[in-house]
């Protein structure tokens, strides 16, 4: 049974990362809003939610990097190399947090807000080191700007689709959460 999970649990990750991978495409079909919709977070998010703070860990920090490997977006330096750690930020701390708090939409909400705020810490904290590497500063204005203003349009959905469709999905028994699946 805990071989059969654990092919399931990577099945699963594989998949959210495809999504990841992907859903950049669909999105810059109208490149203004598309950068603005931050479509690798929304797999990386339901990832460690569904399937734990482990593999959303993993799921997050590869999405970026092998996206840019592959297609050449984000570009690796300095974009892919933050992403990857924000990301995996994402993914842990939404699963971590899954598997301590109660399974109800306010919880959701509270996990996913500290989640998206631990993740912007973190891509602000390693920007700054990276910048600072390639001979760069990076400003108080860059932060709030790249990880905050800019990035209203996918803060919303996140906020709107992430909690309904965890939600959904442990109210239908589709999947258990990361938690209850141990």
């Amino acid at each position: 049974m805990k071989k059969q999970m654990t092919v399931r649990k990577t099945v699963l990750a594989a998949l959210f990362l495809a999504i990841g991978l992907i859903l950049p495409f669909i999105t810059m079909q109208i490149p203004a809003i598309g950068k603005m919709l931050c479509p690798m977070h929304i797999p990386v998010l339901l990832c460690g939610y569904i399937l734990g703070g482990p593999y959303g860990l993993i799921v997050g920090f590869i999405t970026p990097l092998l996206r840019s490997v592959t297609f050449g977006m984000p570009v690796m330096l300095p974009n892919a190399i933050c992403m990857a750690f924000e990301l995996a930020t994402y993914g842990l701390v939404s699963g971590i947090l899954s598997g301590k708090m109660k399974k109800d939409m306010r919880s959701l909400y509270i996990s996913l807000i500290i989640s998206m705020l631990a993740g912007r810490l973190v891509w602000g904290l390693v920007s700054a080191i990276v910048y600072a590497l390639m001979g760069s500063g990076f400003t108080w204005k860059l932060f709030f700007m790249g990880g905050f203003v800019n990035a209203i349009p996918g803060i919303v959905i996140q906020l709107i689709l992430i909690p309904v469709l965890v939600n959904r999905l442990y109210a239908a028994g589709v999947v258990k959460p990361a938690y209850e699946g141990k």
